[in-house]
């Protein structure tokens, strides 16, 4: 059998089919959406609804994906004191990899149908920011509280975490966030779920794995270490000086290059538009002249490299007064629908994922 040609990271291979997200140059959709009009007139639990059951909610049938997601807010007992005994010190990415699988053990949902499937989804979608406000509350000295039935997922994530109703800027802007993360095809993570899923393993297995993949700074962890560059500069002067010698010395920068978009990422620019409103209502132009004086020299180049939604967002969520130890786990909160999505998919079609790997080790040779 032929070895076929070698490709490092799997670029350019196409390992499936889906009819959920199709990413390329020109275009992000979600089930054939365009990302822009989503983002402008759709809430994310509209948004959630399409990528699980196929197409955008009517009136009742978003009513009703709403009161199913308020009805399975709410942790186990056993799951917040786990959470409660995981020292302070540990990443929030690492409790809510945790997190889900303890809460794996409380399931209320019996059976694998492909509706049993979108309820078990919806139950993840509201034990990842269960998770996630728990501890946040309880790292801050203070109890978990309840959730107030009927918010929007984005604003619910904020009362959960402060206790008080947020301000309608934060709650907007989040909101979008999770609009523009929700989904993006066969990404690390995603494709770390459907390999998972596809050995019939169960879906909290599958999401526990993907938010494994997460993590990583080349993937959902970009958010952070972006924000993480920003803030070691005092001035744009010295981040165009810095920049400027890492382009020299053909480096890398957090936040910057897509193995897919090569001219530009659709939800950057998105994203990007809102950030610089917020960093003016806020005063914080200072931040917003780092930014530029990273991004600037990066993308003018000969070969320009366009930011990815990471970028902005790691700066949006500063603004809006979020710890950078909770921009992932944020993103897990958005993008747990697109897994799930995804999971149920490959349960339709499935063939476990088996590729072939190339030898490069020692001949054959005998043991002394």
């Amino acid at each position: 059998m032929s070895m076929g040609e070698f490709k490092p990271g799997l670029e350019g291979v196409i390992a499936g089919q889906t009819d959920i997200c199709c990413v390329d140059q020109g275009k992000l959709l979600y089930r054939g959406y365009p990302i822009a009009e989503l983002a402008e007139k759709a809430s994310f639990t509209q948004v959630a609804h399409l990528l699980l059951y196929g197409e955008l909610p009517t009136e009742s049938q978003h009513a009703e994906f709403v009161s199913m997601l308020d009805g399975f807010h709410g942790l186990a007992p056993g799951v917040i004191e786990a959470i409660r005994r995981i020292p302070k010190q540990a990443p929030m990415m690492d409790v809510l990899r945790t997190g889900v699988s303890m809460a794996g053990h409380f399931d209320p949902v019996a059976g694998a149908s492909p509706e049993d499937l979108r309820r078990r989804a919806v139950w993840l979608l509201a034990v990842c920011s269960d998770v996630v406000a728990t501890r946040f509350r309880l790292i801050n000295g203070k109890e978990p509280v309840p959730p107030r039935p009927g918010l929007p997922h984005a604003a619910q994530i904020l009362y959960m975490c402060h206790g008080s109703p947020p301000d309608d800027t934060s709650a907007r802007l989040l909101e979008l966030t999770l609009i523009l993360y929700a989904e993006h095809d066969f990404n690390a993570s995603t494709f770390a779920c459907r390999v998972i899923g596809s050995t019939e393993s169960d879906m909290v297995s599958s999401v526990v794995g993907a938010i494994g993949a997460l993590k990583g700074p080349l993937h959902g962890g970009a958010n952070e270490k972006a924000m993480e560059l920003i803030l070691q500069f005092k001035s744009a002067q010295e981040a165009d000086a810095w920049v400027r010698d890492v382009l020299a010395r053909k480096g890398k920068v957090m936040g910057f290059g897509h193995r897919v978009y090569k001219h530009g990422d659709h939800r950057a620019h998105i994203l990007e538009r809102e950030m610089r409103q917020l960093a003016k209502e806020k005063g914080r132009q200072d931040l917003v002249a780092i930014y530029d004086a990273i991004k600037d020299p990066i993308v003018n180049k000969d070969k320009p490299i366009y930011p990815n939604v990471d970028y902005p967002c790691g700066l949006t969520y500063y603004l809006m007064d979020l710890p950078l130890d909770l921009y992932t786990p944020l993103f897990v909160c958005s993008r747990v629908s697109g897994w799930c999505a995804h999971y149920i998919e490959q349960q339709t079609d499935n063939r476990i994922y088996r590729p072939l790997s190339h030898y490069t080790g020692p001949a054959v040779r005998p043991v002394p």
